[in-house]
């Protein structure tokens, strides 16, 4: 499984990309992994207002329905409008095209519950072996 160095990472598999105060935020390669083809996934609109940990939308593959919960609080400034017709680039991109939102984070402290790289690589070998 792929797990780029430069993101921050959530034990619901979702990975957040931070630049300056934003947060690009999208699923996992183990997440897109275990779902298999994503036929769907719901998003919030530009605007909204996320809490930490609670749901923000849905990814819906042929195998199950899953919720999407937010790493970090803060406001929608993007929803990546492309997966409502090519939901595939979840399964295809998961760290590039298939991103889903992006988020102006209100409390960079949150960041600091996060997983690194390195203790996501450690949760999902944890998790392959149960």
């Amino acid at each position: 499984m792929e797990v780029p160095n430069d993101l921050l990472y959530t034990r619901e598999h979702e990975w957040v990309r931070v630049k300056d105060s934003k947060g690009i935020v999208g699923i996992t390669d183990f997440a897109q992994d275990q779902l298999g083809d994503v036929v769907f996934v719901e998003q919030p609109q530009a605007g909204t207002e996320l809490t930490k940990d609670a749901t923000f939308g849905v990814v819906e593959s042929v195998k199950t329905v899953s919720d999407l919960f937010a790493p970090v609080s803060g406001k929608v400034t993007v929803a990546n409008t492309e997966l409502e017709a090519k939901p595939e680039l979840v399964n295809s991109a998961p760290y590039g095209d298939g991103w889903i939102v992006e988020i102006e984070i209100t409390d960079t402290k949150e960041l600091d519950d996060l997983l690194t790289p390195e203790a996501y690589t450690a949760f999902i070998q944890e998790q392959e072996q149960d």
